[in-house]
């Protein structure tokens, strides 16, 4: 599903510089990505999902170069083909809860609203334990809660790649395991890949794969 060769990048005027040989991940592979805060882990999602693209090296998703991509074709691939659940959630204050959960599909002609996507939203955020709060404005829901409504967000086209980028880290512990549940579920019924950073050990065990981003600091390219 991943498959990154060679890759260089660094942010203007910033010391910063993160470099991958190779990194593979599987179709339908669970894998997650701990190391040090700052070491690259949010870069490489944003990557991978062609937010941002490479100095140098290749970025393949889905058997698309992702990284070859123009702008127009890249924004299309990640709303499509990938769900994001962004570590700041990125939902919009003015709108309520479905509206939020919605969005992505009243942006773009890639994705069709229907009244099929209107149902399976409201059925998520059932699931997520937020059926009653639908009309509610996101500006008065816990982080938590957000938590929750970025995940559905994601989970609506049903994506074959879920990045998750500290997905349940604003969860307490009792709902930790329900939202992992509910990611690997998802995944797996739609035979998905995932790819999620954490900095919860406790979760590890339930990944097929960890991946420790101290391997790639210092990294040389062939």
């Amino acid at each position: 599903m991943i498959e990154i060769r060679s890759l260089k990048f660094g942010y203007p005027d910033t010391d910063f510089s993160l470099r991958i040989p190779d990194f593979h991940v599987g179709t339908q592979e669970k894998v997650a990505v701990i190391g040090p805060s700052g070491s690259g882990k949010t870069t490489l999602l944003n990557l991978v999902a062609g937010i941002l693209v490479p100095e140098q090296g290749t970025v393949r998703c889905g058997g698309r170069e992702v990284s070859a991509l123009g702008d127009a074709a890249r924004r299309d691939f990640r709303i499509t083909r990938i769900g994001f659940v962004f570590q700041d959630f990125e939902l919009l204050d003015y709108l309520n809860v479905l509206d939020n959960v919605l969005h992505p599909y009243r942006i773009t002609r890639a994705l069709k609203l229907t009244k099929e996507v209107h149902d399976r939203a409201g059925e998520l955020l059932q699931q997520m334990g937020l059926g009653d709060k639908l009309t509610r404005g996101v500006e008065r829901l816990s982080q938590g809660e957000k938590q929750r409504v970025a995940i559905c967000r994601a989970l609506l086209p049903s994506p074959q790649l879920v990045l998750a980028d500290e997905a349940t880290g604003n969860l307490d512990p009792r709902n930790k395991g329900h939202i992992l549940d509910l990611l690997f579920d998802a995944v797996q019924a739609h035979e998905s890949t995932l790819l999620a950073v954490t900095h919860d050990h406790e979760l590890l065990p339930r990944f097929d794969r960890i991946v420790d981003f101290n391997d790639f600091l210092g990294a040389d390219l062939a």
